[in-house]
């Protein structure tokens, strides 16, 4: 191995190290006590050190955020090799992000807190564009489902693009999980909380969209033992 093989291997196991105390101290004491200075003491190093890899700590949020998504894109890959109805394939992305959330309990937080303003204009352009690429997987994934909803005549686009009929079912999974994580504010509405709220609400969504089959849910148990086999087959039973 070459000299300048040897430092950028150095560099990428220094960038992992902060990367792991940033998420420890996060763990810790939460995403608005994270202090540049007090991560780079943690790791043995100089501030100076930490900002050669994370011009900033929104920067640095935005690495944190790139490295969860491949875990994140785990779970989306099995949902593609799934030999399953298109309808069963993109409601167990919403039974999936439920379980990983559970998993992940940061990456909620983590996910809200870097698509803000204030963060997300302060990261550099590097960044911003290191987490979309991150997403084009999912992306890709999902696009598909929808594509072959579209090609066995189980959903009628009406016109619109795939993502753009993707954007409602994501749009409800992100939705539900903030106000999930929200303390009090369910209940002030009498909404009840938990992943079957979401449930029935994402299957309300497909079945208003027309998508095939539709689901009579009017049963608990029927929406229950969907979820169950989604979870079976997925490993997160």
């Amino acid at each position: 191995m070459g000299t300048s093989e040897r430092k950028q291997r150095e560099r990428e196991e220094r960038e992992q190290l902060f990367l792991d105390a940033a998420e420890q101290l996060i763990a810790e004491e939460g995403f608005l006590q994270l202090q540049m200075a007090k991560l780079a003491k943690a790791c043995d190093y100089a501030t100076g050190t930490l900002y050669q890899h994370f011009t900033s700590k929104e920067d640095l949020l935005m690495a944190l955020m790139a490295r969860q998504s491949a875990l994140h894109l785990e779970l989306f890959e099995r949902i593609e090799q799934w030999q399953a109805p298109s309808r069963q394939r993109i409601f167990a992305i919403c039974v999936a992000e439920q379980d990983f959330n559970q998993r992940q309990a940061n990456y909620v937080k983590l996910s809200q807190y870097v698509m803000t303003e204030a963060v997300w204009e302060n990261a550099s352009e590097v960044r911003r564009q290191q987490l979309l690429q991150c997403g084009q997987p999912i992306c890709r994934i999902v696009s598909g489902i929808v594509q072959q909803a579209i090609d066995a005549g189980d959903l009628d686009p009406q016109g619109a693009s795939t993502m753009e009929l993707a954007y409602g079912t994501w749009a409800l999974c992100q939705g539900s999980h903030t106000l999930d994580h929200t303390q009090g504010l369910l209940e002030a509405f009498s909404i009840p909380r938990g992943p079957m709220t979401m449930y029935r609400n994402m299957n309300r969504l497909l079945n208003g969209m027309q998508w095939l089959p539709l689901l009579d849910f009017s049963q608990p148990k029927v929406l229950q033992q969907l979820v169950q086999h989604i979870e079976q087959h997925l490993g997160i039973a």
